[in-house]
């Protein structure tokens, strides 16, 4: 046959186009998923900065308050919910004893959350208040 003869179309030009595969997912499909995606996270991160903070006292800590942080290297106890006290050691103070007061987050950092501090080597902020000489603790936060 001859080019232009009835029944024969012409040959076409241009890259090779992949069969559909019944797995894959349509371009606009997925350009809708990535959106929705980027939505969803965008939202997160506003509300995360929004609401955000991690419930911890801002740099100024409980009136009357010192703070150290460092790592915890005892705890004295005689179980994970009769902890008496701890030593911290500090990058620029050295290991400091402490005794346990009344903490005034004390639901959001038990007192025995500090053995798990000890174990992972986590550090941890005290704040505290000398009395007698003695350093009491009356809040404790994750150190971040």
């Amino acid at each position: 046959m001859r080019p232009g003869a009835p029944g024969r179309e012409p040959a076409r030009s241009g890259p090779a186009q992949p069969r559909p595969d019944a797995r894959s997912v349509d371009r606009r499909s997925r350009n809708l998923f990535l959106a929705s995606l980027v939505v969803v996270l965008g939202l997160t991160g506003a509300a995360v900065f929004l609401l955000g903070g991690s419930g911890t006292a801002g740099p100024s800590g409980p009136p009357g308050a010192q703070a150290a942080v460092g790592l915890i290297v005892g705890v004295d106890s005689e179980g994970l919910d009769k902890v008496t006290g701890f030593d911290l050691r500090t990058t620029d103070q050295g290991t400091l004893d402490f005794v346990l007061g009344t903490l005034d987050n004390g639901a959001v950092f038990p007192p025995g959350h500090l053995v798990e501090h000890q174990a992972t080597g986590q550090a941890v902020r005290v704040w505290y208040r000398t009395e007698d000489g003695v350093r009491v603790a009356v809040r404790l936060e994750d150190a971040l």
